[in-house]
């Protein structure tokens, strides 16, 4: 079997994999980034965009997030479509204020502010969704 192919209409085909049907690498494959799961530098795909680090404040945006999905607020991404689950909605305005409860005196003044004032506007949001 040849590695490349060229059909009458101008398609070109070309097999990409690294290995020989017997297993064996074959000697023009490019390094492969196992950490990256995907081939090194000169990869013509392209780039999944960089997500932004984890921390709280991230973390705590995201559940604010999710909670304005099952208020309705902002469409389902598996849907496209805005759907209200009010009880999912409750339990993770909950548990923020759980996570406001006890890290209390752990967190920096501005990682306090950005909690309280989520918390606040999405109990204000869960009030409005259940009128």
């Amino acid at each position: 079997m040849t590695d490349e192919k060229e059909n009458s209409k101008g398609f070109k085909v070309e097999d990409k994999r690294r290995f020989t049907q017997e297993g064996e690498l074959k000697k023009d494959s490019r390094p492969f980034d196992s950490a990256q799961g995907r081939p090194e530098a000169g990869d013509p795909r392209p780039k999944e965009p960089k997500l932004p680090p984890v921390d709280f404040t991230t973390f705590i945006l995201s559940l604010a997030s999710s909670v304005q999905v099952h208020l309705g607020l902002i469409a389902n991404p598996a849907t496209g479509k805005p759907e209200k689950n009010l009880e999912l909605a409750k339990q993770t305005i909950d548990l923020l204020g759980l996570m406001e409860e006890k890290t209390k005196g752990n967190l920096t003044s501005d990682e306090g502010q950005i909690l309280q004032h989520i918390l606040h506007d999405l109990r204000i949001q869960f009030v409005e969704a259940k009128q």
